[in-house]
Parts: C-alpha cells; sequence; structure tokens
C-alpha cells in the first residue's frame, strides 16, 4: 500500500469539488442579483443551474468518501509498508533517520509510530498526517526553524560548565576529569518535568551547536576555562549528534580545566 496512490486518486476529485463549489457560489450571488433586478428568466434558469450543480457537487463529495473510506490505514501501518516510506521519503528530502520501528531519531526529533492506533509523534506531540511525504516535510520545516534560532553559546556554556563542576562534586573527581555528557543532563534538569520543557534531543541540538563552533577552533569560555570534548565513539553512553556538515558524531564527555 501507498498513500501517494490514494492522494492520487483523491486530488482530481477534490479539483472537480472545488471548481463546483466555486461556480456554486457565482451562481448563487447571481440568483441575488436576479432577484433584486427582477429579472426572473434569469433567476429561473440559475435555480436550475444552481440544483444540477449541487448535485454534481454532491456526487464528488461522495465519490471523495469512497475513496477514503477505501484505504485501510490499519493494515498500511501494520504491513511495515507505512515505515519503508517513511524512511525513503527522509532519503529523498536529505533528512537524517537512524533507528528501528517504531523509534526513529530526526535529529533532533524523536519520532515514534504508534501502529495500533495509526498516529505518529514528533517527541511528544502527535502529527496528523498518515502521508510520509507531508510528515518529513513537517520535520524538515520545523529542522529549518530550529537552525534559524539564535544560539547564546556563552550561556549555554556557562550552564553546562557548572553542570559539569556539579557532576564532578557528586562524583568526587577532580577538576579537567572527563565526565559523561549524559550524567552533566541530568544534573542540569534533575526533575521529570523540566524535560518535557527540555529534553536530551534539545540538549544533544545545543550540544551540537557548540560541537560546530568547536571544531572551528572554539575551545575555551568566556570567563576563559578551557574545554575538550572526549573521543567520539558510540557506546552506548554517547549522545550523537550532527555537525555542520550533516555528518553523524557520537559526543560521549566533556572536561573544563583551567
Amino acid at each position: 500500500m501507498n498513500y501517494e496512490d490514494l492522494f492520487a486518486q483523491l486530488t482530481p476529485v477534490d479539483a472537480q469539488l472545488k471548481a463546483g463549489l466555486k461556480s456554486i457560489k457565482k451562481t448563487d450571488d447571481d440568483i441575488t442579483r436576479n432577484a433584486a433586478s427582477g429579472d426572473l428568466k434569469s433567476l429561473r434558469k440559475n435555480i436550475d443551474l444552481l440544483n444540477d450543480l449541487l448535485a454534481a457537487a454532491q456526487n464528488n463529495l461522495k465519490n471523495l468518501k469512497e475513496i477514503a473510506d477505501s484505504f485501510d490505514e490499519k493494515a498500511y501501518f501494520n504491513s511495515g509498508d507505512f515505515a519503508k516510506q517513511l524512511i525513503a521519503c527522509c532519503k529523498e528530502s536529505g533528512v537524517d533517520v537512524t533507528g528501528e520501528f517504531p523509534v526513529y531519531e530526526m535529529f533532533p526529533y524523536r519520532v515514534r509510530v504508534d501502529a495500533d492506533n495509526q498516529d505518529i509523534y514528533m517527541n511528544r506531540k502527535k502529527i496528523a498526517s498518515m502521508r510520509p511525504a507531508s510528515f518529513v516535510s513537517t520535520v524538515k520545516a520545523a529542522q529549518d526553524k530550529l537552525s534559524k534560532v539564535k544560539f547564546n553559546v556563552d550561556t549555554f556554556e556557562k550552564e553546562l560548565a557548572s553542570g559539569y563542576d556539579l557532576a564532578l562534586l557528586r562524583q568526587d573527581k577532580r577538576i579537567g576529569t572527563d565526565i559523561y555528557l549524559k550524567n552533566i543532563y541530568k544534573v542540569l534538569v534533575p526533575m521529570s518535568r523540566l524535560k518535557r520543557e527540555y529534553d536530551e534531543q534539545a540538549f544533544a541540538y545545543d550540544l551540537a551547536r557548540l560541537y560546530s563552533l568547536y571544531s572551528e577552533g572554539h575551545q575555551e569560555t568566556k570567563d576563559g576555562r578551557k574545554f575538550q570534548f572526549g573521543p567520539s565513539r558510540d557506546n552506548g553512553k554517547a549522545i550523537r549528534i550532527l555537525d555542520q556538515n550533516g555528518n553523524a558524531q557520537y559526543l560521549t564527555t566533556i572536561c573544563f580545566y583551567n
């Protein structure tokens, strides 16, 4: 099954309905004008025309419903066709995607497919779409919008350094010790209700923007503390990001030192 096949069937019928509704509005305006001017001959003709137009519109509406009802969305999701086409649309649109059904990452968003209810979520928000191409467009638009938000690097570095210092104290470690970024995130966002406002995907996105600057030589905070990321490897404790070139990187630790 493919939603694009359904869309191809719906589109021409919808176009006919739209054109018919436009004609209905025009004819109704003509009837109003005929009545006001006393042109009964034209009024009667337009009444007959409007009757035909309404019947045609009703028929198009009936066809739309029959086409829509013929699509078995439950089978579409449960067969895996939706998921396959979702991945294909990501590749076509240049949207980075990792993971396996039913949970994917389209950085920095977590995408979950609920096949039982034919729903799809981007982070915690349910997106009303069963069309893979439309959903991927939504993700891409959100990514583009997010990339245009100004990044306050000084504020993020200050908060990240504070989280690092607190993690050091909790672990009884010395300054300069590598600390897992995931542990720092837990320090910065300790309560579940706060995680809803600033989840790990948002943290990863901020890290990605900092990492881009770091790769270009920015390795010192505003107050003079130096920092460096630890070896980049996917060891289960790393945070996956996309660098400025769109390549996947795995950030595991960071250390701050004087």
